[in-house]
């Protein structure tokens, strides 16, 4: 009885060791499953984790080459401005030695600018003394022209026998007034005294003549004091005066 006793509890104990061996065993291979199945996804995160890290660089790389090529690009910006501040400092500098020659030579300007201001004054008066000297001449030489005119028409109106030596007398003073005056000035007024006041343009298809040539012409006519100008109307008319047109009717008769 007490070996039976025996061996059951023996039984028992055995029973009991083996079955707390597969116990741990079955703990064990759970744990080993649990570790793999960490291990596992410790790996896949490590993946996941190298292959974001690796497209972190590239993209890190990526920003760095692009700072370091817009560094580059304003480094070469700050450059060319450095260039461009030396040029204008160089041209600054040029002005300001400029100005101060100016400033220099301001005096002697200032005196040269004064010298031709009187030698201005001067001329324009003498200008106007040699206007009025002309004025003076012109006005002279229609007073004579005027006389002869009115000596002509004296000497016609005596009927005496002596006449021819008065008339001998008379076309030489006539041909002092119009002495200075070419064939074609001579044409001009007698076509005018003839057909009445006309414009430039009239006159230079009538005289062939070039426009800036007639131009001169008239110009010189109505200086002289032989021309009177319309300037009411544009184009000018041109009219000869009125003791110049009995001197043309009188050289005109004495010519028939």
């Amino acid at each position: 009885m007490t070996q039976h006793v025996q061996l059951t509890c023996n039984h028992i104990y055995v029973t009991g060791r083996i079955g707390r061996t597969e116990v741990a065993t079955g703990l064990s291979v759970i744990l080993l499953a649990a570790a793999g199945i960490m291990a596992a996804g410790c790996y896949v995160m490590l993946q996941r984790a190298r292959k974001e890290y690796k497209q972190a660089r590239a993209s890190v790389e990526d920003i760095v080459l692009s700072f370091n090529r817009q560094l580059g690009i304003e480094s070469e910006k700050l450059e060319h401005v450095a260039f461009k501040l030396e040029a204008l400092s160089a041209k600054s500098e040029v002005a300001i030695r400029k100005s101060d020659e100016t400033q220099k030579a301001m005096p002697s300007m200032e005196t040269a600018i004064a010298s031709v201001s009187e030698d201005r004054d001067k001329t324009s008066t003498r200008i106007n003394e040699l206007t009025k000297q002309v004025s003076d001449v012109i006005k002279s030489q229609v007073t004579l022209a005027t006389k002869m005119a009115n000596v002509e028409e004296h000497a016609q109106q005596i009927s005496v026998s002596p006449e021819a030596n008065i008339d001998a007398v008379i076309p030489i003073k006539r041909d002092r007034a119009l002495a200075p005056l070419t064939e074609t000035e001579l044409a001009v007024l007698e076509m005018l005294a003839t057909e009445g006041s006309k414009t430039a343009p009239e006159i230079k298809d009538r005289v062939k003549l070039s426009r800036e040539h007639t131009a001169r012409l008239m110009k010189k006519l109505y200086e002289s004091g032989y021309l009177e100008r319309d300037m009411l109307k544009i184009p000018f008319k041109y009219s000869v005066k009125k003791e110049m047109e009995k001197l043309l009717r009188k050289s005109e008769g004495e010519a028939a």
